[in-house]
């Protein structure tokens, strides 16, 4: 794992506007909240080649509430090199008004050297070697399939949604992302990827804080990384990122109701799809909504748009029970509402074109090492998991936000799995809110 903070700089076109640090913009900003000075006046007393009186003088008032003001830093950068999908997939929970982006599973190199150890991840010593088994026999498969894939969408490339006008080296490309996302179910989570993540000194407080109240030893190394870094930016607010009591007690408790539903519900075999929407329209009496969905959803050219009233009042809850973690990665960094999962495997999911029964004994073995480590309680059993491992998961939001995130995800190139289930969840929408079919524009996912 290798944590990097990335500083900005200006522009050459900003040359001659105020340079300030992240926290000296905080304080500026702050002063400036509380005065009728104006910005100019308020910098002319900042000594711009010393702010540090100047900060100190601001910032107390973090101590005693004023938490906001740590929201006036800007966006501080970091890149995270080399950390589990788990640990990704944790961020991007954890830090709901974070920028973001995550690698793809189709350009990670794929192998065993690409997990970290046993002693990293917290994997009891007596079951590391039966883990380091797993995980090497679920690369080989990932190989053996994704091989096999592209042979099969070479031979039949009428399995393959080409543009009639594809050009030869885009035939290659959509080709082998037919053999890579169908192959990625066997990918363990706890392979590396990388990570970058854009936000504010207040909102990395508290994902520190949450990092570093988790009992996962990889986690609590990820928190004293990141404060490192940001101790080189905002060393003053990145003082409020230790682990904390709140944090630690809800951590156990989350982690208890994994052990408990996981061994409930562990299964090899594949989940039949369900899907569960409530949309809510209430509206206090004296502030009724006079708008229609259809003319709250009619102005848009696409997606991007902007909705009326109608749809950004109404809330909408949607959930599966059967969301692959190769899906959640994507899902889960939709950063509106609240998502849940407990993250077990009440399931495993395979696409048609992979056989089940080629890789029962895999499954069954990986499987019964998720149990023992769910037995003990162990925060290691998410290193166990592979991205077919299929999980409930709940995202509660609002309409508007729904509607974006439906049209994204059955949209062009959409990953055909996440496709299903988006449009599982718009059918259901639709039943319930049917004036806005006309209005939602429900993809294709083409070309793969």
């Amino acid at each position: 794992m290798r944590i990097t903070g990335l500083a900005l700089v200006p522009p050459p076109t900003a040359a001659t506007l105020p340079q300030v640090t992240p926290e000296l913009l905080a304080s500026v900003l702050a002063r400036y909240s509380r005065s009728n000075d104006g910005l100019e006046a308020i910098l002319a007393k900042v000594d711009l080649r010393d702010p540090d009186a100047s900060i100190d003088r601001i910032l107390k008032f973090v101590d005693y509430g004023h938490a906001s003001i740590g929201g006036l830093t800007g966006g501080l950068a970091v890149a995270l090199d080399g950390v589990s999908m788990w640990l990704a997939y944790k961020l991007f929970e954890i830090a709901q008004m974070a920028d973001g982006q995550e690698s793809s599973t189709r350009y990670i190199t794929m192998d065993a050297s690409q997990v970290p150890t046993a002693e990293e991840l917290g994997v009891p010593h007596d079951l590391a070697d039966r883990w380091r088994g797993v995980i090497a026999r679920s690369f080989a498969a990932y190989h053996a399939e994704y091989a096999r894939l592209d042979a099969l969408a070479a031979a039949e490339p009428e399995r393959v949604r080409l543009p009639a006008d594809a050009k030869p080296a885009v035939v290659t490309r959509l080709r082998k992302n037919y053999a890579l996302d169908r192959a990625r179910y066997f990918i363990p989570l706890a392979t590396r990827t990388n990570v970058g993540l854009v936000q504010t000194s207040r909102m990395w407080a508290q994902t520190v804080k949450h990092l570093d109240s988790l009992p996962q030893p990889e986690a609590r190394a990820a928190a004293t990384l990141i404060r490192d870094e940001l101790l080189k930016q905002s060393p003053r607010l990145m003082r409020h990122s230790r682990a904390e009591e709140s944090f630690e007690e809800q951590a156990r408790q989350e982690l208890a109701l994994s052990c408990r539903m996981g061994l409930a519900r562990l299964s090899t075999e594949g989940l039949a799809d369900e899907v569960w929407v409530r949309v809510d329209r209430a509206a206090p009496p004296f502030l009724a909504e006079e708008q229609g969905v259809p003319e709250a959803l009619r102005h848009r050219r696409n997606r991007y748009g902007y909705q009326g009233l109608a749809t950004r009042r109404m809330r909408v809850s949607f959930a599966w029970n059967n969301l692959a973690l190769a899906e959640l990665r994507d899902l889960n960094r939709h950063r509106t509402g609240h998502r849940f999962t407990p993250l077990i495997q009440a399931g495993f999911y395979l696409p048609p074109e992979i056989a089940r029964g080629a890789h029962a004994e895999l499954l069954a073995e990986q499987a019964a090492l998720t149990a023992e480590l769910l037995r003990r309680g162990s925060p290691a059993y998410a290193y166990s998991l592979l991205l077919g491992a299929q999980t409930p998961f709940e995202h509660s939001t609002h309409a508007d936000k729904f509607i974006y995130e439906a049209e994204l995800r059955t949209g062009m190139g959409a990953h055909f799995r996440y496709a299903e289930h988006l449009s599982a969840a718009l059918r259901e929408f639709f039943v319930q809110v049917p004036e806005a079919r006309d209005w939602v524009v429900e993809g294709t996912a083409e070309p793969e």
